[in-house]
């Protein structure tokens, strides 16, 4: 018993001094790695990739190749990564291994004009200055919007192209945004690119000037300026992936899957900022650049199943893949599929902005990895503007393909907000919605024949079938919605009723309400609200009553609109 009792004991040290142990080496090999950064870029193999969704939710992945897994942690994602027990293997930092000369820090150029040369990296000071010179000297087309600040004091910016710079038309809204992860640099430079070539083309290259006339682009080069400089404002050479607080951005966003904070964080400033700015915009359509590979990666992220528009997601991908080889090197752009992915096929992810917007604000965003270098040598940038420029273009144009036109209300031709689906066909938040001040709706979709149902709150659905698309092209289909309350009030909201009897066989009497002389115009329109019949009465003396026959019409319900100048009637009238 005794020998028992001491054994249990010995054993209970042994285990207690084991535990000792491996929390003191695990805290020591933490205060090892993160001595000098916020973050470390290890990687590491599993043995299946059924791994990778409980991986995800510790670290954070930035490349799966086979069973090779590359990703980034802060301390205490990485002390998470350690009770798994995986052999790992630290990186250099992808911010750490150019030198000053190849960074090419500010150029040589104090001002960006036509013909600028964008084969350097600027320092912060200089993007600020850049973006508010893309504004100051192009006001007809350029505005710049400042979206938030950071969590140290650093200026989110975004500029809006368009011929109508100041005001929404109904044009569609696209925004591209890049550098979320801040060691991912390329998009970074090849947006201020972007930014400066449709500005200095606008009124001379047809392609650029019909885009700013009929789009509305919006282009935040910098989603992540303080990972970018955390070196400091003179340079990106130290850039790392996080924020200042060490929260992965592109993890951060509500998921439709996931919940609103999937990676445990708090919504960050810049997370809230970008967040903000979609809620005031419906971008129809939008990018967000990244590093690290060559490849479109399209929704979803979080959810094995497919979007609803996967087969278009897949053709405006291979679009943009496709561009590219043509006139790039043998070998670019070429990852997983031929430079396109299912984001889940690749490696899921929770929180990422791609999700947020395409699920959250109806959209249609893609994930677009540029080099698989993340912070490539300035020397290089050029040649990476010259593979991906058309694609940069051919993307936004998709926005204003497949279907669109206005939806208004079919008695005031005032616009809606529609809720414009197609039964059969859309699920997960994939339908579109009208816009309200301007009535207009843009639907990408891959081709094919359609119906499209419209609803609004107060108003008679429509379905309108038969809707043929084809890839690269617009149907425009504008749409009226007819009032269910039409036809009990006038501008003054009083109640007159000027058609009778009612319901009838067609054979009706039209009631004038207001005495003396003048003309009054009658409109009829179907329950569609296709009109039907319109005319003038030109009243003489105390004449107020007059005949309508409307024998001919189908029987159905029709919307009466009596418009005497001074007030307008409506009524709803019935033929049996």
């Amino acid at each position: 018993m005794k020998r028992n009792y001491l054994a249990l004991v010995t054993l209970m040290f042994t285990f207690l001094f084991s535990s000792v142990y491996a929390q003191k080496n695990k805290q020591q090999t933490l205060d090892d790695l993160f001595l000098k950064n916020g973050e470390i870029y290890f990687s590491f193999r599993i043995f299946n990739r059924d791994e990778i969704p409980v991986l995800t939710r510790i670290i954070s992945i930035d490349n799966v190749k086979g069973n090779e897994v590359y990703a980034y942690a802060n301390r205490k994602e990485f002390g998470n990564f350690l009770e798994l027990g995986y052999t790992y293997t630290v990186l250099p930092h992808p911010g750490t291994l150019l030198s000053e000369s190849e960074l090419n820090m500010g150029g040589n150029q104090k001002k960006p004009h036509s013909g600028t040369v964008w084969n350097f990296y600027p320092t912060y000071d200089q993007y600020v200055a850049y973006m508010q010179g893309f504004a100051s000297d192009h006001p007809g087309i350029c505005r710049l919007d400042t979206l938030g600040t950071t969590t140290q004091g650093r200026l989110l910016l975004s500029v809006k192209l368009s011929d109508s710079v100041n005001v929404n038309r109904g044009k569609p809204e696209f925004f591209y945004t890049s550098s979320m992860h801040g060691d991912e640099t390329t998009g970074y430079i090849l947006m201020l690119h972007l930014i400066d070539s449709l500005l200095s083309g606008y009124g001379s290259v047809p392609r650029i000037t019909n885009l700013l006339n009929n789009f509305q682009i919006y282009i935040n080069p910098l989603a992540n300026p303080d990972g970018t400089y955390a070196g400091g404002n003179n340079t990106v050479g130290l850039a790392i992936r996080y924020n200042a607080n060490g929260v992965d951005l592109n993890r951060n966003f509500p998921d439709p899957a996931a919940g609103q904070h999937p990676d445990g964080y708090p919504w960050q400033m810049e997370t809230k900022a970008f967040m903000h700015y979609d809620t005031i915009h419906h971008f129809v359509m939008s990018a967000n650049f990244h590093g690290g590979a060559e490849v479109v990666n399209y929704p979803w992220d979080t959810w094995a199943k497919l979007h609803a528009d996967d087969t278009w997601m897949q053709f405006v991908s291979r679009e943009y893949a496709d561009t590219i080889h043509l006139h790039s090197p043998s070998g670019y752009f070429t990852d997983l599929d031929n430079g396109i992915t299912n984001g889940y096929a690749w490696y899921t992810i929770t929180g990422g902005r791609q999700d947020y917007t395409t699920y959250f604000h109806f959209g249609r965003e893609v994930t677009i990895e540029l080099s698989n270098v993340k912070l490539l040598p300035a020397g290089q940038l050029i040649n990476y503007w010259n593979y991906n420029k058309r694609s940069f273009l051919n993307y936004i144009e998709e926005c204003s393909k497949g279907i669109n036109g206005q939806v208004t209300d079919t008695v005031t031709g005032n616009p809606l907000r529609a809720k414009v689906f197609i039964t059969g066909h859309d699920i997960d938040n994939s339908f579109q919605y009208s816009n309200a001040s301007s009535g207009w709706y843009y639907r990408p979709i891959a081709q094919g024949n359609w119906a499209l149902t419209y609803t609004c709150l107060g108003y008679y659905a429509r379905t309108i079938n038969g809707i043929n698309v084809t890839n690269r092209n617009t149907t425009r289909l504008n749409v009226r919605m007819v009032p269910i309350g039409f036809g009990i009030k006038n501008q003054t909201q009083k109640t007159f009723t000027f058609v009778y009897p009612n319901p009838s066989n067609g054979n009706v009497h039209l009631l004038l309400p207001e005495s003396g002389t003048g003309s009054f115009t009658f409109t009829i329109f179907d329950i569609t609200g296709r009109l039907i019949q319109s005319g003038t009465i030109d009243r003489a003396g105390d004449k107020v009553v007059f005949p309508l026959d409307l024998t001919q019409l189908p029987k159905g319900i029709y919307l009466f609109k009596l418009d005497g100048g001074k007030s307008v009637y409506k009524n709803k009238v019935i033929i049996n």
